[in-house]
């Protein structure tokens, strides 16, 4: 679509790097990349780094987001015990706060804006609670009783957009598998990091570390990012709110033969394993691993992020019995126009390869 300049909020995150990926090679469109810490690849993006929560530092950008036809908001803050902190009052103020100085500057900054996409996901449905209503819905299954940043942040769009030209689209993402370094909930780093330092010790088998299993549901990045694109040009999108999903379900157990394979690995017998604390001593290993590899990706810290503590949740560490399935409906995303779909067994390898193509991970 000719004549859009995309402004994308937490570039260097997982959701954003996608989003930044994808509109760089759009043609006719210009991307503007924001966030603290650049983006390991701007893809061309002109890159203006800000912390959302300082509202004098947003209120300098004002010149800058003048010509924004497109906001991509994808920011996000976590605490540092990630998933305590999905329900902890600083983690909704900040998120809150975040959203409100960058879109209440562009009301007035920014008088071409056509479009805003809001991130949400399945915490929506309080996945993180309760058993899911199957399967969860739009419009339906909302838990707005629990606290949670996405009903303030929701509330406010809604607030801003009432009388304006512009419009919304929500999106709700479930597991999300793609590229970025240092985030909060990104599997492969977190796995990948692991799995190198066992074949380092002299592995050949990679043992799923998770507790029993539960039906779940993952979503590709890049074709996240290709929801987004469509969403703000889509008119059946205009103000509404869609659950994104590759269109399969999974079971860890289901996937962790692809996933051992992808490093180079067979998959071993399950073998209980908080990753989060396994891997703290594993530091100086990494950074050796990294030296030997000639690799690209940072030290421990800084490549996983806080995705360690998301592997141990999301794979179940200590349940003994089958989870409840965490299951969504994309029958109106589909009924809306945007039908794309992705084996998410073919997602995993293809994320592993991706990270070693651009030497982040060692080779298998």
């Amino acid at each position: 679509m000719a004549g859009r300049t995309v402004l994308i909020a937490g570039a260097s995150g997982l959701v954003g790097h996608a989003a930044l990926r994808h509109f760089a090679a759009e043609p006719d469109c210009a991307v503007v990349a924001l966030s603290r810490r650049r983006p390991h690849d701007t893809r061309g993006a002109r890159f203006l780094s800000v912390d959302l929560t300082d509202r004098g530092q947003v209120a300098a950008l004002s010149g800058a987001l003048s010509g924004v036809t497109h906001l991509v908001y994808a920011a996000l803050f976590e605490m540092p015990a990630l998933v305590d902190g999905w329900r902890d009052t600083q983690q909704i103020a900040t998120n809150d706060r975040m959203l409100r100085n960058l879109l209440g500057l562009m009301h007035t900054a920014s008088p071409h804006l056509r479009h805003v996409t809001l991130l949400q996901g399945t915490k929506a449905y309080g996945v993180h609670v309760r058993p899911l209503q199957v399967p969860a819905r739009e419009g339906r299954s909302e838990m707005r009783e629990q606290a949670n940043f996405y009903w303030q942040q929701e509330d406010y769009v809604r607030e801003r957009q009432r009388g304006q030209s512009w419009s919304f689209t929500i999106l709700r993402p479930v597991l999300i598998v793609g590229e970025a370094l240092g985030g909060a909930m990104n599997l492969i780093p977190a796995t990948g990091a692991w799995a190198a330092c066992l074949k380092d010790d002299g592995a050949a088998e990679l043992p799923y570390p998770g507790g029993a299993e539960r039906v779940a549901q993952a979503v590709d990045a890049d074709l996240l990012a290709r929801a987004i694109g469509w969403a703000g040009e889509a008119p059946a999108a205009r103000n509404e709110v869609f659950n994104v999903t590759n269109g399969d379900v999974f079971t860890w157990p289901n996937v962790w033969p692809a996933i051992a394979e992808a490093n180079g690995m067979r998959p071993g017998p399950p073998a209980p394993l908080s990753l989060a604390a396994a891997m703290q001593a594993r530091a100086a290993q990494w950074d050796a691993i990294r030296a030997r590899h000639g690799l690209l990706a940072p030290d421990l810290a800084n490549f996983v992020g806080l995705s360690l503590q998301y592997a141990d949740y999301t794979m179940g560490l200590g349940r003994a019995q089958p989870g409840p399935p965490a299951i969504v409906s994309t029958i109106k995303i589909m009924q809306a126009g945007f039908t794309e779909v992705m084996d998410t067994e073919a997602m995993f390898r293809k994320w592993f390869a991706r990270f070693r193509e651009a030497r982040l991970l060692p080779p298998v």
